[in-house]
This record gives C-alpha cells, structure tokens and sequence, in this order.
C-alpha cells in the first residue's frame, strides 16, 4: 500500500459525504497494476490546461464549479480532467448532429457564456459573482427544458455537453467514489456479499440512510424561484 498521511486519507468534495471514514485508495492494493495506476494518477496536482485557453479555462472553470456545486475546498479537478480529455480527444465516440464536436462546441458555448454575462453585467463571466454566474446558466437549462436555441443552439445539447463531461470528469475521481461509498474497481477482487445491504467487509454503512431526492427537489425548487426574484 502507498503511503499516504492521514489528512489525505477518505478526502470528499468539501468534506461531504454519507459514508464517513470510507476511503477507496485504501483498497487499490486489490487492483491490477495498470488500472491501480490510471485511477492514482488522478489524485495528483492538477496539471496545466492544454486544450482550452487561458480565458476559457477561466469560464470552464467557473462554470464546473456552478454546475456541480463545487464552492470550497478540496475540490475535484475536473477541469483538468476534462481539458486532458479534449486535448486528446477522448470524447465519447459520437456528437450531436446539431451541435459541431465536443472540442469545437466548447469553446463556443463558453464564448457565448461570455458574451451574456457582459452584455448583461457588463463584466466577463469568470469575473462575474456567482449568483450572477447561476442566472446565467440557469437561463441555459430553462431553455432547455422548453426545447428552445441558445445562441442558435439547441439549449438541451448544450445542457447535454456541459452536464455530461461534468459528471464523467466528476465521478471519476476517487474522492468522490469516497462521497459516494462505491468501493472502486472490481477486477480482479470480485465481490463474496452480493444482495441488498449487504456489505463487504471494506465497504461503509451509509450514516444517513435517507433518500435525498425529495430534499433535493424542494431545494431547486427554492433555488429557482430565488433567482426568478434576483436582476
């Protein structure tokens, strides 16, 4: 097992979860060397962006954190995770019709991004508060919902592009395997405890044993009807 101090043990996204105590680095000795390697490689320092420019990188940047909620520290790099991903192109195989590919389309929506926040702030979107930031990515999921264009778009591919390489990116990560309790690869380990609540002997009870969809909608909700009232 490699040696990690104990403030780097069961890191979550701002120190949130349910599976408290759980750290899944713990179980990489039960990995196969190569993807032992790919996932540990993902808690290094976060490298330089190589696929989008210094002021995209910033809109990226601002707008990953609105859309998973990342406000604090430690944070998942998705950033750079995505960036590395376009840099190579390792999209997903296919892109919309309508929309140009993944690399391309990035760099117009996050142009487009800045172009509302200084038509409508007058400052860039990076640059701009967050509750202004939210406004302005609301906007893009309400049109969306409704099947209308954003910048000559289709708002539900955009929304489509954004949410998807987030959350890939995202829960890829093992910090938030962490949040999550999901104990990580299973080749070669395998699983002996199959069924409903039933735990292996490395995996964690979840602490709070609710389900969080109903609170979840009740907060967007709330959330919404909050940035409807705001300039």
């Amino acid at each position: 097992m490699i040696y990690r101090s104990p403030a780097q043990r069961a890191i979550t996204p701002q120190h949130r979860g349910r599976f408290p105590g759980f750290d899944v680095v713990e179980r990489a000795d039960d990995w196969d060397a190569l993807t032992a390697g790919t996932v540990l490689a993902r808690l290094g320092p976060a490298a330089a962006t190589v696929f989008f420019t210094e002021t995209e990188a910033g809109i990226a940047g601002a707008l990953l954190d609105r859309l998973l909620a990342q406000d604090g520290e430690p944070r998942i790099p998705v950033l750079a995770l995505i960036d590395a991903r376009l840099a190579a192109g390792e999209t997903d195989g296919w892109h919309y019709d309508d929309l140009p590919e993944d690399g391309q389309a990035w760099r117009d929506t996050l142009r487009y991004l800045e172009s509302d926040a200084s038509s409508r702030y007058g400052t860039g979107f990076a640059e701009t508060q967050v509750r202004r930031q939210t406004v302005l990515i609301q906007q893009v999921q309400d049109l969306a919902a409704a099947s209308e264009c954003w910048h000559g778009l289709p708002a539900e591919r955009v929304w489509s592009l954004w949410t998807r390489y987030a959350c890939t990116a995202f829960y890829s990560h093992p910090w938030a395997w962490n949040e999550i309790g999901f104990s990580g690869p299973a080749y070669p380990r395998g699983y002996l405890n199959p069924g409903v609540d039933a735990l292996e002997r490395f995996e964690v009870a979840d602490h709070d044993d609710v389900d969080p969809g109903p609170f979840a909608d009740r907060v967007e909700r709330a959330r919404h009807r909050h940035l409807e009232d705001q300039p």
